[in-house]
């Protein structure tokens, strides 16, 4: 039997068993595996391995869509998880090629999954708490949201959990050097339920920028000066 004998759901179920790369590959030797690729049935579950992954068209996003995990384990997250103000010149350029490829992505989930169930963002360090608040008000089926090394996420994704999130039952914040332990807590007392990690997060030390005082630094040249 020729593979384009086979109906929609037989030719559904073998692409289920291809990597996104493949099954683009043969979506492209004819116009009936061309549909099948496209149908939104096939795209329940994707999984990317690094920001630049999400420019590729070799996957669908649709309402199909329930498991999205984007992990970004390169030695470049460490330098996405520098403060803005302490980065050098060559460190922003890197970033700018791709600090709003997720966020920008995230948005489209927003608009297109309203069906999603979890949600796994690792070493996305340009990420907003207002990103992940939108999918939250956007999926409000969600059951599992996980974030781990997100260095710009802080306890209003916390607050956002007891807003927007009245299906959660597992949030994890590990390595999120922003979230406190006064939010770890409200969640605890507000939403007992929910499986909460946040694994070195509240022990993290963030960092801020230092605010330089002009009356105590003249104060002190002029102690300096006369001592």
């Amino acid at each position: 039997m020729h593979l384009n004998e086979l109906d929609h759901e037989c030719l559904l179920h073998l692409f289920s068993y291809l990597d996104k790369d493949s099954r683009r590959s043969l979506s492209r030797t004819c116009l009936r595996l061309r549909q099948v690729f496209l149908d939104p049935q096939l795209w329940t579950l994707l999984h990317f391995r690094s920001p630049c992954e999400l420019r590729r068209d070799n996957f669908v996003l649709g309402p199909s869509l329930r498991y999205l995990s984007i992990c970004w384990h390169s030695s470049r997250v460490k330098v996405c998880n520098i403060e803005d103000w302490m980065k050098t010149t060559f460190q922003r350029d890197l970033c700018s090629k791709h600090e709003r490829i997720v966020s920008d992505f995230l948005e489209s989930v927003c608009h297109m999954c309203p069906n999603l169930l979890t949600l796994t963002l690792s070493g996305c360090s340009h990420i907003t708490d207002n990103n992940v608040i939108n999918v939250l008000q956007s999926c409000r089926g969600l059951h599992s949201l996980s974030l781990e090394n997100c260095a710009r996420v802080t306890d209003s994704i916390l607050q956002a959990v007891l807003d927007h999130g009245p299906n959660l039952t597992e949030v994890r914040v590990d390595f999120c050097r922003n979230v406190t332990q006064a939010g770890l807590q409200k969640i605890r007392v507000k939403r007992p339920e929910v499986n909460l990690s946040a694994l070195h997060s509240a022990e993290m030390i963030p960092d801020s920028k230092p605010e330089e005082n002009t009356q105590i630094r003249r104060a002190l040249q002029k102690f300096l000066i006369f001592s």
